[in-house]
């Protein structure tokens, strides 16, 4: 009874939300910035979902249940709505290679309702409707439009002052996967990838990703931009959820995880013919020391959203699961082990003391 007393006391005086407040009185704000680093030269659109008051007009309502324009399962979101005037956590999201910044809304989705504010990079020369090889060759570019969003956001007027800097996460797929990894600090060896990427099975998994890559793998300017990058990791990043984490064979020895420091959730997907779980995934996990693992139901596409009809007939190899696969479970998990993962992660000193009464 006093241990009960206790409880409510303290969060009475903190004033903080409750998850079920978190989750039903707020609505998803939208709004698309279009940043440029210009010190690279280089477009990085981005993405921002956050909790607001605001409310659908019953014509936004409308428009947004046409299948036609939005063909995805997507909660409502509201374009330009006011931010909710408060210090939120913040989750970096990269997607995968010819993949988008929407590609991962459906996590945005799930964690804004819980009291995230969530950022989603296009990375540049790397998504379905901008396609350059060189881009598609040199993962390393990716971990820097993080960053460089991140210093953006911190600085941004509307949301510099409701971001919480000692509460930011990144979470990313397949190669966003991999650049989560490198911003926690995990280092990629060169050689191990073009060796591996070199043997029967490693040209054929990378002639299906893009033509010829294998050529600018091997070449010169590639090595030169990897030997030329400037060091990827962001202490300012807490926490990382890598999915379907690929170019595990670029990681080959516990040494090259060495710097990583904060808690790193993996997940995989068991059927994964893309980035196959155990030279992917378990061989990250393996590597990565206090590492958490999850492997789910389905294969590398399982962690794309949900389609209506029409889209699942068009993009049935992305869209359509094996019949003993529910992607709208596997996603209500997998949002469930995020917000989880991440919220133990970026306790602020308020909610670490009061997880710490339970």
């Amino acid at each position: 009874m006093y241990r009960s007393i206790l409880i409510l006391t303290v969060l009475s005086l903190f004033q903080l939300p409750t998850f079920a407040q978190s989750v039903s009185n707020q609505n998803i704000g939208e709004m698309t910035l279009l940043l440029k680093d210009s010190a690279r030269n280089r477009p990085v659109t981005t993405e921002i979902w956050y909790p607001t008051r605001d409310t659908l007009t019953q014509e936004e309502a409308l428009q947004q249940m046409d299948h036609k324009r939005i063909p995805v399962v997507r909660a409502p979101m509201v374009r330009n709505a006011k931010v909710i005037n408060q210090k939120m956590p913040l989750i970096l999201l990269s997607h995968g290679a010819g993949g988008s910044r929407q590609d991962l809304q459906w996590l945005a989705d799930g964690l804004v309702r819980r009291g995230f504010i969530v950022a989603a990079v296009d990375h540049y020369g790397s998504t379905y409707d901008n396609r350059i090889p060189e881009d598609f060759a040199q993962p390393w570019r990716r971990p820097l439009d993080i960053s460089y969003v991140l210093t953006a956001l911190l600085k941004d007027t509307l949301f510099g002052s409701v971001i919480d800097p000692k509460r930011i996460g990144a979470a990313g797929h397949s190669i966003g996967g991999y650049t989560v990894l490198a911003l926690a600090g995990g280092k990629l060896d060169l050689d191990a990838i073009r060796a591996y990427l070199n043997t029967e099975r490693g040209k054929k998994e990378v002639e299906g990703i893009y033509p010829n890559l294998l050529d600018i793998v091997n070449g010169v300017a590639t090595t030169a931009s990897f030997i030329n990058s400037p060091p990827l990791k962001d202490t300012r990043i807490k926490a990382f959820l890598a999915m379907c984490p690929a170019i595990g064979q670029g990681f080959v020895r516990k040494d090259q995880m060495a710097s990583i420091s904060g808690p790193v959730y993996i997940m995989g997907a068991e059927s994964d013919s893309i980035a196959p779980v155990q030279t992917n995934a378990m061989q990250y996990h393996r590597l990565i020391s206090g590492s958490k693992l999850l492997i789910v139901k389905g294969g590398h596409f399982v962690f794309f959203s949900e389609a209506y009809d029409e889209l699942k007939k068009q993009a049935a190899f992305v869209f359509v699961d094996d019949p003993s696969v529910d992607r709208h479970e596997v996603h209500k998990k997998v949002i469930r082990e995020a917000a989880e993962f991440f919220n133990e992660a970026l306790q602020s000193e308020k909610g670490a003391m009061i997880a710490r009464l339970f």
